[in-house]
């Protein structure tokens, strides 16, 4: 493999065009973290994705960070004016919780690579809307054993803990991240992250070095 200081260079010369690089897990398998870290990547120079959701902030998230807390007008409101890339939604026990990506002209596929984070269907709809060749899956997986004490220790610092909703959580993924599923989204490369962390984020920077580059 080569150095990534070479890489860098190579990139340099490369005719322009951005990818769409796309975090998918179940939750508590750490890709937020990882989201996190390869934004912070000065030399990646990747672009969020920033996704809107209806769902209440939880204690240290900032509106327009991760994502844009909005409300079922504003989803509407895409819907009808076409800029809907994807949404889902999750029947919690505290009612519909939405999720979605819109385009509101902040896509520039012809000169820069963006990160972006969600479910395989998400992901789907990413590749549907701006084409296969523009998107790259970084699937993370984690042992569920592992993603359930990570989901407990998680809820138990939020001030008013929501432990059924983890737990719905934690189930749903199961159904929702099927190896049928997975298969069918057409994920070929797989980061395991039962281990270090830092272990896992070291390949996903090699991989998107690699893609960026060639």
């Amino acid at each position: 493999m080569q150095c990534i200081s070479h890489i860098s260079s190579l990139r340099k010369k490369k005719v322009s065009m951005g990818r769409i690089f796309y975090i998918i897990g179940k939750s508590a398998s750490g890709k937020n973290y990882i989201y996190e870290s390869l934004l912070a990547e000065k030399d990646l120079k990747l672009v969020q994705i920033i996704l809107y959701t209806t769902r209440p902030m939880r204690s240290g998230e900032q509106n327009g960070r991760a994502y844009y807390f909005t409300d079922e007008l504003k989803l509407a409101h895409l819907r009808l004016s076409g800029k809907l890339i994807e949404e889902r939604v999750y029947d919690t026990v505290y009612g519909p919780w939405y999720y979605f990506t819109a385009d509101e002209g902040q896509f520039r596929l012809n000169s820069q690579d963006y990160l972006g984070i969600g479910t395989l269907k998400s992901y789907e709809k990413i590749k549907e809307y701006f084409g296969e060749d523009k998107v790259c899956p970084l699937y993370i997986e984690t042992e569920d054993s592992i993603r359930l004490k990570r989901a407990i220790q998680r809820e138990e610092k939020q001030p008013e803990p929501k432990y059924a909703e983890m737990c719905r959580r934690y189930l749903a993924d199961c159904e929702d991240f099927s190896e049928k599923k997975i298969q069918a989204a057409g994920i070929k490369y797989r980061f395991l992250n039962n281990g270090k962390l830092s272990q896992c984020l070291k390949e996903i920077k090699a991989y998107i070095w690699l893609q960026i580059a060639w």
